[in-house]
Formats: structure tokens, C-alpha cells, sequence
């Protein structure tokens, strides 16, 4: 099988990512493997063809699967500036996009109010000057879009914004420019490497979804858990983490209703080293399952399914 190659087609975005930061999927890997996030290799295959074909990512899964991280793992390991659009559901473009400086643009009109001799005149001076530059708000995406610098520009649980709101998004990451009516078109120098998560709480747009790579991130393998652990907390014995990978695949296969995340395991891994100790039994579960479970209902279920003693 040949290379994918690096060319870009004729008509693409004339500016992509850097390609010496992320040559191939195996340095996309090794890069995320030394600031501490362990990709598997779809994560890397479409980090890596993402930023040569110039696409978001849309990252879907479970709450507390590392799709949050991931983009940050990027951001940190290619010496990106990461910008961050936090969803929610109400989210409108003042806050995405951009918005003008209000009560700035009102005492320009005070200032200006009997200054000038022909009013017409000078309406048509204070309009140009009111929704100028220095009266210009940038909001996330408007930011990434300028910066000169490179950027990794993540839009958390887009799948918390309005479907109304979510066709903000479109422009921006079809053709990576935001129209302002008062200035024009503002298209991007640099394209942002963009990271979208959901959660799965709604079913996106087809036009969003076209827009982006697909990569869907699940709850690890034991295996797979068992190194993030050992990864991302120093000095954990390999043979607990391995007991902690085990105990929380197993809790996963429960019918709780939050299952623990990645995250939760984690801290739960801290808990455990904090606490010196060493191996795990009943008693400590019972201490410690709520770093893990964060349900009454949850917590008394595993505590039966795992016949640990009250």
C-alpha cells in the first residue's frame, strides 16, 4: 500500500497545520504518549489525518472518556494556545462569535454629541469608528479564527447547544471565517487544529457532522486502563493499578446509573496511593467507593454486587 500523501488539493485552504509537528501517525502517538495521554491507534490515525486535511475532529462518547483531554493533549503537546468554548444550552453568539462594546460605543456618542457642525458628516465618521477594531469583542471562535499563533480551539459538548445555535458553528468550520456585517469577512491565516465532544445527550446535524472527522471514544480495556493509570499517576505499583483497572471494568458491567469514568478512576488510583496502600480489599472499597461512585443507589448496589461486607 502506497503513503497517504501530504499534498493538498488544489481549491483546500491554502494554509493547513504545521506538518512538521505531526509528520505521521506514529509521531502523532509518541508525541501524545509523552505528555501523558495514552492514544490508541484510531486516535492517532485521525489526529494525525485531521490536521493534513485541515477538519475538525467531532469526539462522541460516555462523559469521562479523555475526549476533553485529548484536545488538551494536543494543544500541550504540539505548543499550541488552546481555546476553549464551554456549551451550554442557551449559548448564543455574543458569547461564541463575538459582540460589539456596548457601553464603550455609548461614551464615544456622548463625546461626540455637539462636537461637530454637520451632523451628517459626522454620523458617517462615528459609524466607521463605533464598530471599528477597538470596539470589537472576540468570543472564542471569532479568537481562534484570528490568532496568528497556532491554536487548538475546543468546543465542549456541542451536543448542549440549541439546534439553532449549533448552525453558528458551520461557517467556521467549513471555511474558517466569521462574517461580521459592520466589518466583512474575517477568514483564518492559520488554521485552527478544532476539537468538538458530545456527550450523546442529542443527535447532531448532518451538516455539522459532515463538516468533521468521526472518532468515538469508549471506556478503555482493563489492559488499556491499567497503563493510562500507571501513566498518569506517579508512583502507583504496577499491580494495584492492575487491580484497579479490574475493579472498575467490573463495576462498568453493573447496571449503575453513572458508571465511573476515566477521570474517577483516577482519582480513585490518588485515593489509593495517598492511603498507602498496597493491595485491595473489601473494608477499603467500602471507605473509598464513593471516589469512584457518585449515587447512593449506585454506591449500595456495588457494595452487594461486590460482596463487600458493611
Amino acid at each position: 500500500m502506497e503513503p497517504i500523501s501530504a499534498a493538498v488539493p488544489p481549491g483546500w485552504p491554502a494554509v493547513t497545520q504545521d506538518e512538521a509537528v505531526f509528520p505521521t501517525a506514529a509521531r502523532v502517538a509518541a508525541a501524545l504518549r509523552t505528555v501523558g495521554y495514552l492514544p490508541d491507534t484510531a486516535i492517532a490515525s485521525t489526529v494525525f489525518l485531521a490536521g493534513r486535511l485541515g477538519k475538525p475532529v467531532l469526539v462522541e462518547g460516555p462523559a469521562g472518556t479523555g475526549k476533553t483531554e485529548l484536545a488538551k493533549s494536543v494543544a500541550l503537546a504540539t505548543g499550541a494556545r488552546l481555546i476553549r468554548l464551554q456549551c451550554y444550552e442557551g449559548l448564543d453568539e455574543a458569547k461564541a462569535l463575538y459582540e460589539w462594546n456596548y457601553r464603550k460605543q455609548l461614551l464615544r456618542l456622548q463625546a461626540a454629541q455637539g462636537a461637530a457642525s454637520d451632523a451628517a458628516d459626522e454620523w458617517g465618521r462615528l459609524h466607521d469608528d463605533l464598530f471599528g477594531e477597538s470596539f470589537l469583542l472576540s468570543r472564542p471562535l471569532l479568537e481562534a479564527i484570528r490568532a496568528p499563533e497556532p491554536v487548538v480551539l475546543l468546543i465542549d459538548e456541542v451536543d448542549r447547544l440549541d439546534v439553532e445555535t449549533e448552525a453558528l458553528l458551520l461557517e467556521v468550520l467549513s471555511d474558517y471565517q466569521v462574517s461580521i456585517p459592520e466589518l466583512g469577512t474575517v477568514t483564518a491565516s492559520r488554521i485552527p487544529r478544532v476539537f468538538l465532544t458530545s456527550n450523546s445527550s442529542r443527535e447532531l446535524s448532518e451538516a455539522l457532522k459532515r463538516r468533521c472527522l468521526y472518532l468515538h471514544l469508549g471506556y478503555p480495556t482493563p489492559e488499556r486502563e491499567r497503563e493510562i493509570v500507571l501513566a498518569r499517576v506517579p508512583g502507583i505499583p504496577e499491580h494495584l493499578a492492575g487491580q484497579i483497572a479490574q475493579v472498575v471494568q467490573t463495576l462498568r458491567g453493573l447496571e449503575l446509573r453513572k458508571r465511573p469514568s476515566v477521570s474517577e478512576s483516577l482519582d480513585w488510583a490518588r485515593t489509593l496511593l495517598v492511603l498507602g496502600v498496597q493491595d485491595i480489599e473489601a473494608g477499603l472499597l467500602t471507605d473509598t467507593m464513593n471516589v469512584l461512585l457518585k449515587n447512593h443507589h449506585d454506591i449500595a448496589l456495588a457494595i452487594k454486587e461486590l460482596a463487600v461486607p458493611d
